[in-house]
């Protein structure tokens, strides 16, 4: 399928799919080609009989989301195994949980990526699409990464009107790159904090910024981040991201558990 030329003049996807196609064939950074390819053929004992993905990791959630969260970079056993963000880990039974109780996502874990989950309006993606290792990409590796989120704010800026970042490192990943998107990052960048907002003018539409602390297991089992704050972070950033695109009301399917 032919792209479409960007500002800077090289050839740019004409939708999400194609992103995503691209993305998953990505070895632009050689640490993190070799430190995902390692982690699936050495695996875990724990899924010794699993086929691990063990490629970047492509966003994940529907093409007219109003509303996206970013986190930092796909966990080696969680979404580097699964293929899917979030997906396989306890960082992401967190962050699923919250987002059923909010009426975001149609079951409240995520297994694999035939366990049926569907997100609402919503769409979860991050700066860095590979497992790192200890979890810690290069300033040059989220450079690097960054056209592919980019291109992605790009295609979603029609609908997109709320951001929810995950951690002060996508914080700062993301900022430069709303900014190479088409909105104004105000100076100076504002500063990360669980429960920031920020508006950002410019795009297609005016987007609201909300900054919560990472939902890693260092967070939740201190209780630093808790279901409640997770929540709470969540339902306003829905509210800001306005009806969502299936025209579902926003209520919780299983109910909102406190």
């Amino acid at each position: 399928m032919a792209g479409r030329r960007g500002r800077d003049g090289r050839e740019e996807p004409d939708g999400l799919g194609e992103l995503d196609a691209r993305l998953v064939d990505c070895r632009a950074c050689p640490r993190l080609v070799d430190w995902r390819e390692e982690v699936a053929r050495a695996k875990r004992a724990a899924f010794a009989d699993q086929e691990y993905w063990g490629r970047p990791v492509p966003g994940f959630g529907p093409h007219d989301a109003s509303l996206l969260v970013i986190g930092l970079a796909p966990a080696a056993h969680g979404a580097n195994r699964t293929g899917r963000m979030f997906t396989g880990d306890r960082s992401g039974d967190v962050l699923y949980r919250a987002l059923y109780d909010v009426g975001l996502a149609s079951r409240p874990t995520a297994e694999s990526l035939d366990d049926g989950l569907t997100l609402y309006g919503t769409r979860i993606t991050s700066p860095v699409h590979c497992a790192p290792p200890a979890n810690k990409p290069t300033p040059e590796e989220r450079d690097t990464c960054r056209s592919w989120l980019v291109g992605e704010l790009r295609l979603l800026a029609p609908r997109l009107r709320a951001v929810v970042v995950l951690g002060a490192f996508g914080w700062q990943a993301a900022l430069p790159a709303f900014a190479e998107a088409g909105w104004t990052v105000p100076r100076p960048r504002p500063a990360f904090g669980h429960g920031a907002r920020v508006t950002l003018d410019g795009g297609a539409a005016p987007l609201d910024l909300f900054g919560c602390f990472h939902v890693s297991q260092r967070n939740t089992f201190t209780g630093r981040l808790t279901p409640a704050m997770l929540r709470d972070v969540l339902r306003d950033a829905a509210a800001a991201a306005g009806p969502r695109p299936d025209g579902a009301a926003d209520q919780a399917p299983g109910g909102d558990s406190s």
